[in-house]
This record gives structure tokens, sequence and C-alpha cells, in this order.
């Protein structure tokens, strides 16, 4: 029985899935997106978040620890300077999985694991999201949904008003509450065919 057993050992031995999670790491940092197994995807991502986390604080103890679980110069230099710049600001999170077709040879779910902040196609403009309404309104809705007779009353004011602006307020009025009426009337015929 497999009780309380969280770690998918992806049908390898504990020195081999380290060293496969290591050298997977040292690809995402190294080009910022990785194509693989969606188990081994999802591996990664337990295995990578804590070490990119690390490369935010840029000191010699985070860079012998992340050393010590990828043994690769590069990979660490790009991590604390290039990628560590870029996540400052990210509380966590600074992977993403999307998921592709199978692969053609055995069917094996695929996905791409990629570093959120270096996606281009994704990522929103700073003025964009500062600006973001994180509560919806209902003024707002209905402001947008307003009907061309009320944009026709709103754009004359009462001082440009000439008599004939004012009849024609008057008439786009009239119209407008005639089409809410509209409704109405079909009503009445399903009620006398519900009575029949």
């Amino acid at each position: 029985m497999r009780h309380g057993d969280k770690i998918n050992n992806l049908g390898r031995t504990a020195s081999h899935r380290r060293a496969l999670l290591s050298n997977l790491t040292a690809q995402l940092i190294e080009h910022k997106r990785i194509t693989t197994t969606l188990a081994k995807a999802k591996a990664l991502r337990v295995y990578a978040e804590p070490l990119i986390n690390r490369g935010k604080v840029d000191s010699t103890h985070n860079r012998r620890m992340v050393f010590s679980y990828l043994q690769n110069k590069e990979a660490v230099t790009e991590l604390f300077t290039v990628i560590g710049d870029k996540i400052a600001s990210r509380p966590g999170g600074y992977t993403r999985i999307i998921k592709l077709p199978i692969r053609m040879g055995d069917a094996a779910e695929m996905a791409m694991i990629e570093l959120v902040d270096f996606n281009e196609i994704y990522k929103k403009d700073g003025a964009d999201a500062a600006a973001k309404k994180t509560r919806r309104s209902r003024r707002g809705n209905t402001a947008a949904a307003a009907t061309p007779a009320a944009a026709a009353t709103a754009t004359v004011t009462p001082a440009e008003a000439t008599p004939s602006d004012e009849q024609a307020v008057e008439t786009t009025e009239a119209a407008a509450e005639a089409t809410n009426e509209t409704p109405a009337a079909p009503q009445e015929p399903d009620a006398a065919e519900g009575h029949a």
C-alpha cells in the first residue's frame, strides 16, 4: 500500500531522480522554457521553485546552496543575475505548466514548463495591471449598455437646447418608452392560451 506516498518517483532510483531533476532545472534556468512529460514537469516544479526563490537574494550562502543542487555554474550565475532581478517582486509561483498534445511514439502526456516572468505573450503591461479593477460594478455595465436615445439626450445640454432639440429629445424619450412597452404585449396571448 502507498499510504501518504506523495513523491512521484518517475520510475527511477533516488540518485537517478535527483540527477534528472537537477539537469531539468538547469535547462529551465538556461532556456526559460522546456518541453517534457507532464509527470516530469509537475515533479520539476516542486524541485525548482525553492531554488528559484533563493535567486532573489544574491549571497554566497544562497549561491552555494543552489550549486549543491544543480552542479552547474552557468545556471547558478544566470539564476542570480538575470532571473533574480526579474522575479524580485513576485511572491511565488515562478513557473507555469501548459499541457501539450500527446507524444506520437508512446502517447505520453506532454507539457511545457516555463518561467512566468519571461513569457512576453501572457505578460501584461505594468500600467494595465495597476489600472485593473478588482471589484465589479453594476454602474459600469449599465452605462456601457446605454441606449442610443440616452446618448442623444446626454449630448444636448439645456443651455444649447433649441425648441427643435427639445422636441427631438421628447420624441427619443417617447420612442424609448415605447420600446420598453413592447415586451408586455406578447404576454397577453400566452395567458389566453394557458386558460384555453
